[in-house]
Order: structure tokens, then sequence, then C-alpha cells
């Protein structure tokens, strides 16, 4: 079984209710964290989970998916999202996502942990595996059936497991799935300058602020927290971020934390005062406005709301 229900593990949860993170836990066998499997037969394994009844989770690791026919519907953060043939869908560590049904759907499924990449190219791609990258990828339309074709062969090289060394067999895996990766950098809605900016020190700068905000969200909350952190001056960081997004630091701190309460007044069922104290507000009053301020509806207001349009 290329993918089972060993990805349910959770590694941990902050709350009773809060939407659980999974680590990845391959089955026995599977090398050097990456696996391949195809969508159909991940859903063929599972005729009853974990889409009925749907379950929100979030995982340390990446779920990469070119669909090559019918249509993948999936849920990234809250949305819906509609994945057609010759689509790719991304769901990177962190995100909270939902399954819908598997209908259709046909194509490729690679699943791989972070550090997979070699750290050379993970600077190159920091524009496609950043967290705000879009979840839906329309490859460049001289890359479409390249990609299609190298998932595959990836695909094989994985089920071949045994027919060559085991050193060989993971670089031949690793290789294609960065080549996979980088012609994927060119797809609409992915802006190469992240990786540009990666020359000058700045990218790299900011792949590593988004890696310790990721990580410290909850608790810090200023720009000079994480200059210190990464050992810079807010000065670098703020350029860093503008150069990589166009954003300022304190802004991408916000939206990090407010994507969290969302989750957890949304999927995870929170009461404004404890999503309040489990992202460093002093005062529920304070995240109140906060979230208000940002989203135009208060936290009780997108609860009820989001308690009336979920599963």
């Amino acid at each position: 079984m290329m993918v089972d229900k060993r990805h349910l593990s959770p590694s941990g949860q902050a709350g009773p209710a809060e939407v659980p993170l999974y680590g990845f836990q391959p089955p026995v066998g599977t090398p050097y964290g990456l696996e391949v499997s195809t969508v159909e037969d991940f859903f063929a394994q599972h005729d009853d989970w974990p889409w009925n009844p749907p379950r929100p989770g979030r995982a340390t690791f990446h779920y990469l998916i070119a669909v090559t026919e019918g249509e993948l519907r999936h849920d990234v953060d809250h949305i819906t999202r509609a994945v057609a043939p010759g689509q790719w869908l991304w769901v990177r560590p962190g995100h909270t996502q939902c399954w819908h049904p598997p209908g259709a759907a046909r194509g490729p499924f690679i699943l791989f942990e972070p550090d997979v990449l070699r750290s050379d190219i993970a600077r190159l791609l920091a524009p496609l595996t950043a967290h705000e990258a879009p979840a839906v990828l329309t490859p460049h339309p001289d890359d479409g059936a390249w990609l299609q074709q190298t998932a595959l062969q990836l695909l094989d090289e994985h089920r071949a497991l045994g027919r060559r060394s085991l050193d060989v067999h993971h670089a031949l895996r690793r290789s294609l799935l960065e080549a996979l990766l980088l012609r994927l950098t060119h797809a609409a809605g992915i802006t190469p300058t992240g990786a540009a900016a990666a020359g000058t020190g700045r990218g790299d700068t900011y792949g590593r602020f988004v890696d310790a905000l990721e990580l410290n969200f909850r608790d810090l909350h200023r720009a000079a927290d994480y200059a210190e952190l990464l050992g810079c001056s807010v000065r670098t960081l703020s350029r860093a971020a503008r150069e990589a997004t166009g954003k300022g630091v304190r802004e991408l701190i916000d939206e990090r934390r407010l994507l969290e309460a969302r989750r957890l007044l949304g999927d995870a069922r929170w009461d404004a005062r404890a999503v309040a104290a489990h992202l460093g507000f002093t005062d529920p009053s304070n995240f109140g406005r906060f979230f208000r301020d940002r989203t135009g509806i208060p936290p009780a207001g997108f609860a009820a709301r989001e308690g009336m349009t979920g599963p």
C-alpha cells in the first residue's frame, strides 16, 4: 500500500478540538521521505476515508497531485479548489485540507518532506514551495506534457524499488522530483522574485523568515523579534520580505496569525477567547479588533457563518 492511514498519526495538538497535524509516515520500506502513488490507487485503497465524513487536517509534508483525467475537488485553507485535467494541486505543509469524494479524478500523487530537496534546489524553488503560493497550478503550455511524463517516470522509478541499489534508486527519484518542480516554477501565478533575490542573499533571508514564522507566529509578533532570531537587521529582513512578496514583515506576521485564527474558529470550532490566548493576545478584545479590522466581521460572526456552511 503506497499511501495508508499511517499518514493520520497526529504529531501533536494544541487543544482538544484543533485540526490535527500529521507527520510523514509512509509504509515500511519506502525510503527517504518521498512517496509516489496515483489518485485512483489512493481512493481505491480507502473506500470510506478521509472523505466520508470529511475530516480536515494539516500535514508536515507536501501533497502534489497532477490531474490527468476527471476533476479533483479539494479544500485548501477553507476554499474548495476544482482542479481540471492538466492542472496540479499543491497542498503545502501547514495548510488545512479536506478531501472530497473521489469522482473520476486520475493522476500521479506525490508526497514528500521538505528536506528531500537539496538545499541549492530548495532555494531556487522558494517561490513555488512558499506557504502563500497558489494551491492550483496551471503549467506553461510548453511544459504540460513534459511534466506529466516526468511524473509518470517518477512513479515508475518509485515502484522499481529493488531494481537497482538503494542509493541510485533514491538519487533517481530525487532528481526526477527536482526536475519536475523546477519546470513547475514557470506555472501561472508563480513569480521568480524570491529565487532571483536569492543570488543577493535576501531571498535566503526571506525563506528563513518564512520557516521561523511558521514555528513562532503564536509567540513572536514583531519584525524585530524575527530579525534577532535570524541574526540580521530589521532593515535587511524588511527588504527581503518586500522583494519576495511586496509586503512588510508585520503584514506577513499578521496574515499568518489571521489564517490560524480562521482555521481555529472555522474547522476546529474554538471560541474567540481560546483563539486569542493561543495566538498570544493578552486581551480577547484586542483579538476581536484585530480580526474584525482584517475581515470585516467579528470572530463570533465568522465562527457562526462557518458553522452554517461547513461539513
